[in-house]
């Protein structure tokens, strides 16, 4: 069964081809080239025979007949090499054990080596064939027709497949292997027509016989007459303003954008796709990275307690906390849906390798949490349950207060009883001068964290970040469904800006943050320059392929600012050692200045009145202010 199996992986034509090849080196060796001790024609011919036969079996045990050379790569080459090499050898063994005539060493050394310079030569021009009768060019279609002349190999890209042609923006490392992947796959959907790169040292050369074209230099009517269809992005390091600038103007001519993505150190074994861009690359800035070895290795056994750990933040700190192998991970939510999800995702990915627990409950039901705290004696405890919705808590401040503030206060006393090591508080830049309901009870939060680090046994600190792409009830699952309806998309006002960040790294900050504080610290993270919320929307429906969805204005809601403050503009901030890792200077409260603000904040939501509520809470949060306040001013610039 092997003998067939071997058999019938042979390449008997390309034999044939090599059989020409070593009768023509032998003939100009042998019989042409006289050179030094003379053969007679016998001997001639015996030593071919011999030499035939050295070479062949060589290569038959090589198995250099079955490997497929279209896709031949540099070891296919090296074991041709190694096999004639060691044919050769045999060859000049057998020379002194038989009784025939001997040619001279550097004469078998010479036919060894010009018939191995033909089988490689032929394995290359087949090669080259075959990898550029995919392009629909007049010389693709004159190599696909040798190819099924000589090998009865056809790609069939005149009739079969009609490809879809593509300029990829990169011509290094990963846009050559992306071109090289399409050409050698005659099923790929895709062919790569020219490279355009950044980089004008490049520019004029060809890469797998692609040309490169400087991207400064590349008109539209260029890329018309290559009759390129798709622009695809092969450059995972790209400039973000120069990739920004690259991406409108090709959006903006019509043609579709996508990404070709490679693996990397961080992505092993993940699969290499091209796709549409991902909403956060519509930010068009580097994504950060700030968890360390270091935060790994803080979270590595111990107990963690996330509150909230259902929702969109909370359950990404789960999967970001499930790679650092920690001791427990314990979910709490009031919302079983999403702690479910979460448990079910984390459990598909890690099996029996992680220790998961849910608990549903609020963190306003002290009984409840106090069993929690009981049962696990937590050592982090990191709280992300919160009511966030800006306009829902400007109608509903009792709740806001009673769940983000008091929530929080009961789980402050239940770390301090149950000597948790550390206390992490999920904070956001709306508590920055805040003009609304839920950036002020985050702001209150804030003070009761600092306040607690002068008095507690726990190490406490709160860290803030911006809006985050995609978590739930944010502007880009909104878009996303208007534009799926076919619009309008709808906005407050087209002068929003915002600070954004994804969720990964809203999370990697936190827990970052978390491990170096040492107690009491307010983080803040350099997230870059804003974005207008407009520049967003349009991105989106690009995206879409959509061009008719309509973009309207609504006007601002309750407690709403044109813009969020500008987190790093302060003289107040220290350096970590994370140079996006900021430390607000804030002073703390003491204990007794807390209880008084808690003690009016208490006594306005038992009236059950939302304007007695928040009238209190701008009472004990200095930094609250009107929204009318601050848009007016900004009007006013």
């Amino acid at each position: 069964m092997s003998k067939n199996l071997k058999k019938s992986n042979t390449r008997w034509p390309l034999v044939v081809y090599d059989v020409i090849v070593y009768i023509i080196a032998s003939i100009l060796l042998l019989w042409i080239y006289g050179g030094n001790g003379n053969l007679t024609n016998a001997g001639s011919f015996q030593l071919s025979i011999l030499g035939f036969i050295c070479i062949f079996i060589c290569r038959r045990i090589g198995n250099i007949y079955g490997q497929i050379w279209r896709y031949g790569g540099i070891q296919g080459y090296i074991r041709l090499i190694i096999t004639d090499a060691i044919a050769f050898i045999l060859l000049i063994i057998l020379q002194a054990t038989l009784s025939i005539e001997r040619m001279s060493f550097d004469r078998a050394l010479s036919l060894v080596c010009v018939n191995l310079l033909g089988a490689i030569s032929i394995r290359m021009i087949y090669r080259y064939a075959y990898l550029y009768s995919n392009n629909e060019t007049s010389k693709g279609k004159f190599l696909s027709k040798l190819l099924y002349r000589f090998s009865g190999l056809t790609t069939g890209t005149d009739k079969e497949v009609q490809k879809i042609k593509i300029a990829i923006i990169g011509a290094g490392r990963v846009g050559a292997s992306f071109a090289e992947e399409l050409v050698n796959d005659e099923k790929a959907v895709y062919v790569p027509r020219c490279f355009i790169d950044i980089d004008k040292t490049k520019a004029g050369r060809e890469v797998n016989g692609i040309p490169v074209w400087y991207a400064d230099e590349t008109t539209l009517d260029k890329l018309k007459a290559y009759e390129v269809q798709e622009i695809v992005f092969a450059i995972p390091n790209m400039d973000v303003n120069k990739k920004k600038c690259l991406y409108d103007h090709y959006k903006n001519a019509g043609y579709k954008v996508k990404v070709y993505d490679y693996p990397t150190l961080y992505t092993a074994g993940s699969k290499r796709n091209l796709r549409e861009f991902d909403i956060e690359e519509l930010l068009f800035r580097k994504p950060l990275a700030v968890t360390n070895e270091q935060t790994y290795a803080y979270y590595k056994d111990k107990i963690i307690l996330i509150t909230g750990g259902g929702g969109s933040i909370g359950s990404e700190l789960c999967r970001q906390l499930a790679k650092m192998d920690p001791k427990q991970i314990i979910i709490l939510d009031i919302y079983e849906n999403g702690a479910y999800d979460v448990q079910q995702e984390l459990k598909i990915a890690y099996g029996n390798n992680i220790n998961l627990q849910i608990e549903i409950c609020s963190i306003t039901h002290k009984k409840a949490l106090e069993k929690v705290f009981k049962q696990y004696h937590p050592q982090i405890i990191i709280n992300a349950a919160a009511h966030k919705h800006v306009p829902l808590m400007e109608h509903n401040c009792v709740e806001a207060i009673y769940n983000n503030v008091f929530g929080t206060k009961n789980l402050i006393e239940l770390c301090e009883k149950y000597n948790a090591q550390r206390f992490m508080m999920v904070s956001t830049d709306k508590a920055v001068n805040p003009t609304n309901v839920m950036g002020a009870t985050k702001r209150m939060c804030e003070m009761m964290v600092q306040s607690a680090s002068l008095y507690g046994h726990v190490k406490y600190s709160a860290t803030r970040f911006g809006n985050v792409l995609g978590s739930a009830g944010s502007v880009i699952p909104l878009f996303k469904r208007q534009i799926a309806k076919g619009g309008p998309v709808t906005l407050t006002d087209k002068r929003i800006i915002r600070y954004f960040m994804t969720m990964p790294e809203a999370s990697q900050l936190v827990l970052q943050s978390g491990a170096m504080a040492n107690n009491g610290e307010l983080f803040v993270l350099d997230m870059g320059q804003p974005v207008k919320i407009l520049d967003l929307a349009e991105n989106m429906i690009k995206l879409s392929g959509a061009h008719d969805i309509e973009i309207i204005e609504t006007g601002l809601r309750p407690g709403e600012k044109l813009y969020e403050e500008l987190l790093m503009n302060s003289d107040t901030l220290t350096k970590t050692d994370n140079d996006l890792i900021f430390i607000e200077k804030d002073t703390p409260l003491s204990k007794e200045e807390i209880d008084e603000k808690l003690e009016v904040l208490r006594n306005a939501i038992e009236s059950e009145d939302d304007n007695d509520a928040r009238e209190a809470l701008r009472s004990v949060v200095p930094t609250f202010r009107r929204p009318e306040e601050i848009n007016k001013q900004v009007e006013s610039i």
